[in-house]
Formats: C-alpha cells, sequence, structure tokens
C-alpha cells in the first residue's frame, strides 16, 4: 500500500515536472523568436498584384510549402481613396505613406499635398535606403517611397527625385536618366552623369553588379522594364533575389540601419496578361528574393521583414472550368510567356503545334489550333489554352478589390497580426524603427 501510495507520488511529481521542462522549452522557443527586440532596419517587400489564390496556386506549383506560408500573420485591405479597387499608385502611396489617396497620383493626397513616405522619415534618421524592382524603378510601386508627383506616367519627372534620396537603386527604365528617351526626344538633364558626380556607381548588368562592393549605387538594367523570369537566361541581367542581396550588403555597412523596399513587379502584369505561368515564374523568382531577406533578418537580429502585395490582379481562382479540380502542376512545364510564344509563331502561324508543344509541352487538339491561328491576339488565346489545362481561372484583365494576405518576421512582426489596411503599414515600420512619419 505505502508502495503504491509512492509510486503515485513519484508519477506526479514525474508529470509535473514534465509538464514543467515542456512550458519551459515552449518558452524557450518562443523567447528566441525575435520578435520584440529593437528594430534597425525594415525590408519591405512587394508581390505586385499578389493576392490568396496566387499563394495557393503557387504552393501547388511549387509542390511543397513556400517560404512565405512560414510568416502568414494577416491581411490586408488593399481599396483607394476613391474607388473600392485600387491601382498601383494608390495601394503604393497608402503602403508608403500611411494615407489614402486617388488612384494614379503617387504620394500626392487627394488635396494636392506632397506626403512623406516612410523611406523619406527612415533616411531623416540617417539611415540608407533602396529600391529594387523588376519594373522600371521609376514605375508607380517604387515610385511612391521616394518621389511625388501628380500622375503615375510622370516617369521622367520621378527619376530625378529619386537620386541622392535612395542610395540603392536597382531595376529597369534607364530611358528616363539619359538624355535622350524612347521617339529620340531629348532631356535637358543626363541623370547618370549626375548620378557619376554624385558617387553613385553605375552598372548596366549582372556581371557588373556582382563585382560591385560598397557606396551608393545605381543600376539600370533595361530601357524599359527588365524582362520577365522566364526569360531571364536570355538576357544579361541580375535575378530580383541578387539584386536584393547586393542591395542588402551595400546598405548594412550603415550602422544607424536602413529602409529596403523591393518589388515583384511582374507578378501584377502576369496576371493582367492572365498568363498563369508567367505569374508562378515570378512568383517563384519573388520567394528566392524573400528567402534572402529573410536569411539576412536570421542573422541579422535586428530587421523586420514585411511582406504583401498591393492588390489582386485579374481575379485568379484555384480551378475553374465547371470542374472540382485544378492542375497548376501543369505550370511547370511551360518555358516563355504567352506572348513570347505567339512571337515564335510564323507567318501563317503554321507552326502552332510545333511551338506549344516546345515552350508548354502541350500537345494541342486540333481545336486549340485553330482558336491560336484565329485570334486577333494570339498570345492571349495561347494563354487561355494554357489556363484550361492547369484549370487556372481568371474574372478580369485588371486590378481587383478583394483582401491580400500579409506576412512578417523578425522584431515588431506581430504588430502587424490581423486584418489590416495598408495605411496601416507604414505607420507599424515608423513606430518599430522609432522614426517619424506624420501626415495627419
Amino acid at each position: 500500500m505505502v508502495f503504491k501510495k509512492t509510486l503515485g507520488i513519484t508519477l506526479v511529481f514525474a508529470l509535473i515536472l514534465l509538464t514543467g521542462l515542456a512550458v519551459n522549452s515552449q518558452t524557450v522557443s518562443v523567447q528566441a523568436d525575435p520578435v520584440k527586440g529593437k528594430v534597425e532596419n525594415v525590408i519591405f517587400m512587394i508581390p505586385d498584384g499578389y493576392s490568396s489564390a496566387y499563394a495557393t496556386n503557387y504552393r501547388w506549383f511549387k509542390g511543397s510549402t513556400p517560404v512565405m506560408d512560414n510568416y502568414l500573420v494577416g491581411m490586408m485591405k488593399t481599396y483607394s481613396a476613391n474607388t473600392k479597387v485600387t491601382d498601383s499608385a494608390a495601394a503604393g502611396t497608402a503602403m508608403a505613406t500611411g494615407v489614402k489617396t486617388n488612384n494614379g497620383m503617387i504620394s500626392i493626397s487627394p488635396e494636392g499635398k506632397n506626403l512623406k513616405t516612410i523611406l523619406e522619415a527612415s533616411v531623416d534618421r540617417g539611415k540608407s535606403s533602396g529600391l529594387v524592382a523588376t519594373s522600371t524603378i521609376t514605375h508607380a510601386t517604387p515610385a511612391v517611397f521616394a518621389s511625388h508627383v501628380a500622375s503615375r506616367a510622370d516617369e521622367a519627372d520621378i527619376a530625378p527625385q529619386l537620386l541622392n534620396k535612395v542610395d540603392v537603386i536597382l531595376g529597369g527604365g534607364k530611358q528616363y536618366f539619359t538624355h535622350e528617351s524612347k521617339g529620340g526626344k531629348q532631356k535637358e538633364r543626363d541623370l547618370l552623369e549626375e548620378a557619376e558626380k554624385d558617387g553613385y556607381q553605375l552598372v548596366n548588368n549582372r556581371d557588373q553588379l556582382m563585382k560591385t562592393q560598397t557606396g551608393k549605387l545605381l543600376g539600370l538594367f533595361s530601357d524599359d522594364a527588365m524582362a520577365p523570369e522566364l526569360n531571364r537566361k536570355e538576357t544579361q541581367e541580375p535575378s530580383l533575389a541578387e539584386m536584393t542581396d547586393k542591395a542588402i550588403q551595400t546598405l548594412s555597412k550603415n550602422r544607424k540601419g536602413f529602409f529596403l523596399m523591393v518589388e515583384g513587379s511582374q507578378i501584377d502584369w502576369a496576371g493582367h496578361a492572365n498568363d498563369a505561368a508567367w505569374a508562378m515564374s515570378d512568383t517563384e523568382a519573388f520567394e528566392k528574393a524573400v528567402k534572402v531577406a529573410i536569411d539576412y533578418a536570421k542573422k541579422d537580429g535586428k530587421t523586420l521583414v514585411v511582406i504583401a502585395g498591393d492588390h489582386d490582379t485579374g481575379g485568379m481562382s484555384v480551378g475553374g472550368y465547371n470542374q472540382y479540380a485544378a492542375n497548376p502542376e501543369v505550370l511547370r512545364n511551360v518555358k516563355a510567356t504567352g506572348d513570347g510564344m505567339a512571337a515564335k509563331l510564323n507567318t501563317d502561324r503554321s507552326n502552332v503545334k510545333e511551338v506549344i508543344k516546345t515552350y508548354a509541352g502541350i500537345d494541342l487538339k486540333e481545336e486549340e489550333v485553330e482558336k491560336i491561328k484565329k485570334a486577333s491576339k494570339p498570345g492571349n488565346a495561347i494563354n487561355g489554352v494554357i489556363n484550361e489545362r492547369a484549370l487556372v481561372g481568371w474574372t478580369s484583365g485588371q486590378h481587383t478589390g478583394t483582401d491580400v494576405p500579409l506576412y512578417a518576421y523578425g522584431p515588431g512582426s506581430h504588430l502587424f497580426s490581423g486584418l489590416r489596411d495598408n495605411t496601416d503599414l507604414p505607420k507599424l515600420m515608423a513606430k518599430a524603427m522609432r522614426v517619424e512619419l506624420n501626415n495627419d
């Protein structure tokens, strides 16, 4: 009897000890996750046009858990000041300044007032700054962080505002920085000459970028936008991950910290084209850039990484065509954009079967061949065939107003949980970095 009582007491104490160890282990794990430490750096990553449907299709496309899935903290509302369906200029302005504006406006309020951006607030505190994009670097999303114009179309007016405010500038759009733009129109200023005099290293291709060391950096890798990821090997352009890595290497030399915005610009462009393979390929390129940022943040311990699309593009679905099924794995075999394949067609389009087999791995049916042959826009028709094979549906060639996923890692990441408005993001970044952003 005494033995049983002793054994019972021993088991109780053993359970208490094990429970305590489990609790302590869990506590250690939580404390080891750097959510409430000091924030010196912010890396803001924007997969333009990306929504939960893209995230789900990409998970199936990849065949394993995407990096971003591990850091999902909430959702974000995207509407602009004058419509439920935003464009990138208004969405970016909200995400850069904490104030909603009208579609088309770049960091200017609907009343015409210049709005301070989170990048500018960081620079005011002595931090370095960077912008990375696969569009022109003067395109709406990168532009909102360091310029103020009434219309996003004024890219030539955006370009000079970036210099000497942004330390690392990497993307496309060289035409907006030179004497001569498309059509042979002469400009009064050559911004590349000015940039070089102001201490920027100028680079034009991947090899030059990889060789740079420290200091201010201006890399313009194409006259217009950079190439889609599917065409990367055909160019001398760096990948988004390589540009992100170089930007972090350069900006991290500043002991006061840095603010870096990285945009996966062409996820959005793929959505506009309803090109599912392009969308997945550029999402894959964006994920590689995210991994670069997260790896740095894990080693550094003082870097907050925030990831959110500015809006949804195209109204993509997971499954469609009146079937209870989805086959995004089909997209893994596609090696060119729809327009890229259309460019391979001969004059009478008699080589349709060969082109689609070579670049998409698909044996076309006769009705699909005829559809592509007769199409006024063969690239769109090719995308339509591939979408139906992958069972990826689309509702629009423009943006939609759906909420988008919000991800965060590092000190301050807990601030972003829940359903957030896009205007919350820069305010929370400012709070985490202890910088002044007051546009009220």
